[in-house]
């Protein structure tokens, strides 16, 4: 089953997806007896997420002509996204992974892939239509794509290439070491962020990139884009930005906004978040910031979306997390300094039944 979004697109998101199983217990991979099938996909993961929210977004994939391609493929469109531009590789399989139920920051954790030769490393300018690429106000890719296969590497390329009247385009850095044969080939995430529009980038991951440490060192490091979101943990992020008044609508304006001007630099706090799992979080994070640029929110605002879609995300045992509606989100993210520095959010905080702790 594949779903159709009538009307404009917001955003158009770009990458792999896989379906994954996650432990019915804790433990080793070894001693685990059996898992519950999701799916996961940076990219997908911030269709499905905005698409939640009510923005109209369309997923353009690979996957391969089997069962696990189909389980994607309508599960993602159970969220209301578009995946009319979804193919399928006869030759090819889906790709899956495994991980355990531990925190992703110690060695405890386990995650095994299986996506070696996927369909989705097939992605090429010759196997998907540029035109379901151009069809948002935004298009959102993540560098896990560049690391898949050459092929896809040279599409990246392409797509962060200088294109009048492109979508705006939205790059989350998404450095995941075990994807590079060499270290140094990460090094091609810089070039390509240098292409883009908007893109979000962790300071750790930066530094183990690039070498690069500090979030002024970064802007300095990546001075094209328009507007530049660093990730900073548990310390927040802060946004510099060259058009505070709002990112137009295409690539040549938007340029045109960052020429010359300087920057606005933002920080925002994250609120203290009970952490059911820490995965998704940085998609989350991405989609909720979106999400307030396109409704055409403030630098401040943008990032406590973030913050608060990444907690929904924190908060829930899956990958992918539903976000706050936007009443509820919207009355969290206008409360004054002193208030938003007490939130503690917890599970189910996102429910409208849910009290959100200020103390």
């Amino acid at each position: 089953m594949t779903a159709s979004v009538h009307g404009p697109v917001d955003v158009v998101c770009l990458g792999e997806s896989m379906v994954t199983f996650l432990p019915t217990q804790g433990g080793r991979l070894a001693d685990v007896p059996s898992f519950v099938r999701g799916i996961g996909g940076a990219e997908s993961n911030v269709a499905c997420a905005l698409a939640a929210a009510g923005h109209r977004t369309r997923w353009v994939g690979r996957v391969g002509a089997d069962g696990f391609g189909d389980h994607l493929t309508e599960a993602i469109a159970a969220y209301g996204v578009d995946t009319s531009a979804v193919t399928h590789d006869p030759e090819r399989p889906t790709g899956i992974y495994f991980r355990t139920a531990t925190d992703r920051a110690t060695d405890a954790h386990e995650v095994l892939y299986y996506r070696a030769g996927s369909a989705a490393s097939t992605m090429s300018s010759r196997t998907v239509s540029y035109d379901a690429l151009w069809s948002g106000r935004m298009l959102h890719l993540s560098g896990i794509t560049a690391a898949l296969s050459s092929d896809c590497l040279a599409l990246m390329r392409d797509l962060t290439a200088g294109r009048d009247e492109r979508p705006l385009v939205s790059f989350d850095v998404n450095h995941r070491p075990g994807l590079w044969r060499d270290p140094s080939d990460a090094k091609v995430l810089l070039e390509l962020a240098r292409g883009a529009d908007i893109v979000f980038v962790g300071e750790d991951e930066a530094q183990e990139a690039w070498g690069v440490r500090g979030a002024d060192a970064l802007r300095d490091a990546l001075p094209e884009p328009a507007v530049l979101v660093v990730k900073r943990g548990a310390a927040g992020a802060v946004v510099y930005d060259r058009c505070a008044e709002g990112l137009p609508g295409t690539v040549t304006h938007a340029h045109r906004c960052a020429e010359g001007l300087p920057d606005t630099v933002t920080h925002a706090r994250a609120p203290r978040v009970t952490v059911t799992a820490p995965v998704g979080a940085g998609d989350a994070f991405a989609a909720g910031f979106l999400s307030a640029t396109l409704r055409g929110l403030s630098s401040r605002d943008r990032l406590r979306h973030g913050h608060l879609w990444a907690a929904a995300a924190l908060t829930v045992a899956a990958d992918l997390a539903v976000p706050p509606s936007a009443v509820h989100a919207d009355r969290l993210v206008a409360l004054d300094d002193d208030a938003w520095g007490r939130l503690h959010l917890g599970p189910g905080w996102t429910g409208q039944d849910q009290e959100v702790r200020t103390p």
